[in-house]
């Protein structure tokens, strides 16, 4: 049944959207969505549904009103599931109320489900609660985008006054309330993008803000908070001080894979964008591996060395005739990824080294009698043969079997250019693929300032090959210890 869903997307961190957001984006056929609404959130529409910007800058308008009340009837008419995505509540300074009348009167079927509106955002990721009780008990919410229409005089004496659309106007609404009455040295805070990795904030009082927001280039979007409780920012301002606040992070690794990694950074005030440069594809032609999961019962030894190995490796056996009882083999593994999609299959692990590298798991076989053992890897099509040249020569027989691929993704080339439009910090490797894939896709348009980070020894190699410069490696060889080298690059060089 079509329907019109008017979505708060929250106040600018993709996370701080409601599950019902979510699961009304997860179903959408079409998606409208604004400048203040986070582009991530996006991702959660399905790949069919359309994506129309209709955003408002200021006096720059990709569509008027009526046009965007116009195409919502007309798509909700098709017999889609359309959502109107807005940035912070539809209801506040949202104009969810004048497209819920439009939709109304044209007997169109709709829901409003509210968001995070900005002012609870700043209040929670800048440290000034919006009530306090030795402070303040009032609250007022007004619009400076037209201060000429605004009565001050009604306003200037709320304990604490949020203005929404004022960063421009400002020099204007602050001699407004204080000729109201409104002390000059009133506390004040200006944030812009609240509760982004790209959040700022200038402070100052009521009387010097307007200059300080000058001084200090602020554009908006921008919401200004005055009152008492902007003292308290110091003691509870918390997300600023992030270890990672601020920096925007580039994350290579395949789409699929990165969500976990994307969280981490994100939880620690990085700005993380997924710009993959590798994409997991079915093996070219699985005869090998089915043929050996035939003979699965034969094998001594069964080798994973990614969890992609052990993803591709279950959905043929499960395509198979066989199961998992066939297996007698002992089970070695690398990495700590690797094990957990092993594990989740209640099986043991038999062997599996230290450090998360081939070199490791040689040696982690130095003691294992392998003459006449027999061996299955299932990997990737393309990868390094040391490990089954030097088992070999252990007297091992060993099948390597191509269960997945890697490719370059075809939008990668197109989007490097957009993604690296925007100052970088860091952009992260996971293996020697995302590096190579992400030098022939982004070449020359790797910011010069941006620093290399790498999962491991074998990346950093790559990376140096093509002849980049890394700046940290990872200690231990995942995605945790990734970020920690970051991290711990980031405080070594604090100023």
């Amino acid at each position: 049944m079509s329907k019109v869903y008017l979505v708060g997307a929250g106040p600018g961190d993709p996370d701080l959207i409601t599950t019902k957001g979510r699961r009304v984006l997860e179903s959408a056929d079409a998606v409208f969505y604004d400048h203040l609404a986070n582009e991530a959130l996006l991702e959660l529409a399905p790949a069919r549904a359309e994506r129309l910007y209709v955003g408002k800058k200021k006096a720059v308008h990709a569509y008027t009103q009526d046009e965007i009340c116009t195409m919502l009837i007309d798509r909700a008419r098709r017999g889609q599931t359309v959502v109107r995505l807005k940035g912070g509540d539809p209801s506040i300074f949202g104009r969810g109320g004048e497209e819920a009348e439009a939709l109304a009167d044209a007997g169109v079927a709709f829901e409003i489900v509210p968001g995070v509106t900005v002012p609870l955002g700043i209040a929670a990721y800048s440290g000034v609660p919006l009530t306090h009780r030795d402070h303040t008990s009032v609250v007022t919410f007004v619009t400076g985008h037209e201060p000429a229409r605004i009565d001050w005089s009604r306003v200037a004496g709320a304990e604490t006054l949020v203005i929404f659309m004022g960063l421009t106007t400002f020099a204007e609404i602050s001699r407004e309330l204080i000729r109201a009455g409104r002390p000059a040295d009133t506390p004040a805070l200006a944030v812009r993008w609240a509760t982004r990795a790209s959040q700022t904030s200038v402070s100052g009082t009521l009387g010097e803000l307007a200059a300080r927001i000058a001084a200090a280039g602020m554009k908006p979007p921008a919401t200004v908070i005055i009152g008492e409780v902007v003292r308290l920012r110091e003691k509870l301002s918390w997300f600023e001080r992030l270890p990672l606040f601020g920096r925007r992070i580039v994350i290579t690794r395949a789409r699929e894979q990165a969500g976990a990694m994307t969280a981490k950074l994100r939880s620690l005030g990085a700005d993380a964008v997924e710009f993959p440069t590798i994409e997991i594809r079915p093996a070219h032609d699985y005869g090998p591996l089915d043929d050996a999961i035939r003979r699965l019962a034969d094998y001594d030894w069964l080798i994973f060395t990614s969890a992609n190995g052990v993803r591709f490796f279950l959905e043929r056996l499960d395509a198979s005739a066989s199961d998992l009882r066939s297996l007698r083999a002992r089970i070695c593994v690398i990495g700590p990824a690797t094990r957990a999609a092993v594990e989740r299959l209640h099986l043991k692990i038999d062997l599996a080294p230290g450090e998360y590298v081939a070199e490791s798991l040689i040696a982690a076989f130095a003691g294992v009698d392998l003459a006449g053992k027999r061996i299955l890897l299932p990997r990737a099509a393309v990868a390094r043969d040391l490990i089954p040249r030097h088992l070999e020569r252990r007297g091992a027989r060993i099948d390597v079997v191509e269960a997945y691929r890697t490719e370059t993704p075809e939008y990668a080339a197109a989007h490097a250019r957009e993604i690296f439009a925007f100052p970088t910090h860091w952009v992260t490797f996971t293996s020697a693929s995302t590096a190579r894939n992400f030098a022939a896709a982004a070449g020359p348009r790797l910011s010069g300032s941006a620093r290399l980070a790498s999962i491991g020894p074998v990346t950093s190699d790559a990376l140096r090959r093509l002849g980049l410069t890394v700046s940290a490696e990872a200690a231990s060889y995942t995605t945790d210890g990734l970020i920690q080298a970051i991290m711990d690059w980031e405080e070594n060089h604090r100023e």
